[in-house]
């Protein structure tokens, strides 16, 4: 997830970031409109950026001799849709950049998509998905969740053989040490936010009133600056 600072070639490294720009940019205006609209949800937005932040500092030992994160992206892609979640990535890897050690700078439009935009564009499909069978808010937290952040693993595995090798074994070697010990981190940080969204069901239910609304907003936003 947090490729290294000097790891790709300039090229990917300007081609990530162009890719993700438009996303982080309509995030940073979302956040804004949101923070105006439901005043309420400031505190959610900070721990949504704190989940992504804490959670994806963890380092955890790899079975390849690597080592691996959560992502913690779901819940804030869930709530306040792919671009709100961007924008929090992109202050979170910044952070970790600079500070941590964690991935780098010239890497950094690389992270974003995998982290911020690619992993949560599919929890969120799953999250419709799961919604169309059952109305319990934790089941389908569950699944968005550990689909985002196992997602986020396949996109840099894919993002890696494109730099390097480009060819099938390639693939099989980054998937393997990328996404394949994901798996039951994934699984762990999904039962994480089962946990969390009982206790909110059982507390503050309201939360998830909106859960899904800026999603569309988001998708609707993103074709009118296509089509533009």
């Amino acid at each position: 997830m947090h490729i290294m600072a000097g790891y790709l070639d300039l090229w990917w490294c300007v081609t990530w970031f162009a890719i993700a720009t438009p996303f982080i940019i309509l995030g940073a205006k979302k956040i804004i409109n949101l923070i105006r609209e439901h005043p309420d949800h400031k505190i959610i937005i900070a721990l949504s950026g704190a989940f992504i932040f804490l959670l994806s500092s963890l380092k955890l030992p790899s079975v390849t001799g690597s080592s691996s994160h959560p992502t913690g992206t779901g819940f804030a892609a869930v709530l306040y849709g792919i671009c709100v979640t961007s924008f929090l990535s992109l202050i979170v890897l910044t952070f970790q950049a600079l500070l941590l050690a964690h991935g780098g700078l010239d890497t950094l439009g690389a992270n974003v998509f995998s982290v911020g935009i690619a992993g949560p564009t599919l929890g969120i499909g799953v999250w419709i998905l799961v919604k169309r069978f059952t109305n319990k808010i934790p089941i389908c937290l569950f699944f968005a969740t550990l689909t985002a952040d196992l997602f986020a693993y396949v996109v840099t595995s894919i993002q890696m053989t494109l730099n390097y090798g480009r060819n099938i074994d390639a693939l099989v070697e980054f998937m393997t040490n990328y996404s394949l010990t994901q798996v039951p981190i994934s699984i762990i940080e999904g039962i994480l936010f089962f946990m969390f969204a009982v206790f909110l069901m059982s507390n503050k239910p309201e939360i998830f009133d909106i859960a899904g609304s800026i999603g569309k907003k988001d998708r609707m936003t993103m074709k009118e600056v296509l089509h533009e």
